[in-house]
């Protein structure tokens, strides 16, 4: 891994999941780590209830926009995290890869993605220590 390590999150549509882990992931770290987000067949926006539940913990990802999943941008990451994009996930032999199993919030009221929100939270937190033990 390099001296600022580089994380990946990678679902279906880059509209919800890996939208809400990047976003949670560049607040609690800081410049500290490289993060970036795609899609394996990505939305041309975020999903609306996501961006809401996001500014409700004070986190704006209106500005964000959902992006396609490269070789390169996979190829140059330390760390994979995939969230349900299955067979056209990237796993790269000498990465980190973890596969987090996360409800779609596609198509879910805010009321039913604020669970997920919360969780990804706890998962990212899990990742952001193990990076800084060097894990």
């Amino acid at each position: 891994m390099s001296e600022k390590p580089s994380v990946l999150f990678v679902c279906v549509h880059n509209a919800g999941r890996s939208q809400m882990a990047s976003a949670w992931l560049r607040h609690l770290a800081g410049d500290a780590i490289e993060v970036r987000s795609a899609g394996s067949a990505p939305a041309t926006a975020i999903n609306p209830a996501v961006v809401e539940a996001m500014a409700e913990v004070g986190i704006d990802l209106t500005t964000q926009t959902p992006k396609l999943l490269n070789y390169e941008t996979a190829e140059h990451s330390d760390v994979i995290i995939t969230m349900g994009c299955g067979d056209a996930c990237p796993v790269f032999p000498g990465k980190r890869h973890e596969d987090w199993k996360l409800e779609d919030p596609a198509g879910k009221t805010l009321e039913t993605i604020r669970p997920i929100r919360n969780e990804i939270k706890t998962r990212v937190e899990t990742l952001l220590a193990s990076l800084n033990s060097g894990a």
